[in-house]
């Protein structure tokens, strides 16, 4: 058995359940919708993220279903990713911050915590200007206002060099 999930730009996938159900946004609508013929409407995942996502959980749909936070025991770790995984998420950061907005939304949460690991490994190791320059973020503070700060947080540039 397959279901219709359409994207935010009319573009329709048909797909089966359980890779429907990999979302728990999807799987609550399939489990309480009356008309089941209609298609799965996301307004807010354009057709190529949806593609990828379908793609991710197509790969993942025999794995165990991780999408419970009281399954979750062990902290989460960045270095731990599958290797389908890591090349799976080579993509540029328009498309890796779209699949995780959508993965969120739909409440996919293997794969959005997949996307908060990548995001991890590309910042670790890098300054503070590093990472803005990687995500143009604009520094919005002062000289005299970074000034401040190191000022009221010298006990932990103390801290961290002990």
């Amino acid at each position: 058995m397959s279901v219709t999930l359409q994207s935010s730009d009319k573009q329709d996938f048909s797909v089966s359940m359980e890779v429907a159900r990999q979302s728990k946004f999807v799987k609550n609508i399939i489990d309480t919708r009356k008309d089941a013929e209609s298609p799965i409407v996301l307004e807010e995942v354009t057709g190529d993220v949806l593609a990828k996502i379908i793609e991710y959980c197509e790969h993942h749909k025999n794995g165990p279903l991780v999408n419970d936070d009281e399954h979750e025991v062990e902290p989460q770790r960045s270095d731990n990713i599958l290797p389908w995984d890591k090349q799976f998420m080579e993509v540029d950061q328009d498309m890796l911050f779209k699949i995780m907005l959508a993965s969120k939304n739909m409440d996919i949460k293997p794969l959005l915590d997949l996307g908060c690991k990548t995001v991890a490994n590309m910042i670790r190791g890098k300054s503070a200007e590093e990472i803005r320059t990687m995500f143009d973020i604009t520094d919005e503070f002062t000289d005299e206002e970074k000034e401040q700060s190191l000022k009221e947080n010298e006990w932990a540039e103390a801290h961290k060099q002990d």
